[in-house]
């Protein structure tokens, strides 16, 4: 069984920062990628940001890139959300997912555990 821990979401005025950090528990974190997904109210689960299980290789979502940075520290067993340059639209729960090889993967169906979610709320 895999235990995900999502914190750093809050309250921030657009244009301000947040860091999310997602610390993973009961499987061996290197083995696998991982992935920061967001859902607003209202509307489906889309993807933000993934990292290979060696952190070589990142992904993002275009309406992201460039302003969020995803990273990991296996030897913590936790993975990171840089969020600069925040939005009002970038408002949502995020999540952060264990993946099932070595990834980077955008598609959510290629996730197979989650977080419980953190939330962000970005004031214009």
């Amino acid at each position: 069984q895999v235990q995900l821990v999502e914190s750093g979401g809050g309250l921030v005025q657009a244009g301000g920062s947040l860091r999310l950090s997602c610390a993973a528990s009961g499987r061996t974190f290197s083995n696998y990628a991982m992935g920061w997904f967001r859902q607003a109210p209202g509307k489906e689960r889309e993807f933000v940001a993934a990292i290979s299980r060696s952190g070589g290789n990142t992904a993002y979502a275009d309406s992201v890139k460039g302003r969020f940075t995803i990273s990991r520290d296996n030897a913590k067993n936790t993975v990171y959300l840089q969020m600069n340059s925040l939005k009002p639209e970038d408002t949502a729960v995020y999540y952060c997912a264990v993946g099932q090889g070595f990834g980077p993967y955008r598609k959510w169906h290629l996730y197979d555990y989650w977080g419980q979610g953190t939330q962000v709320t970005v004031s214009s």
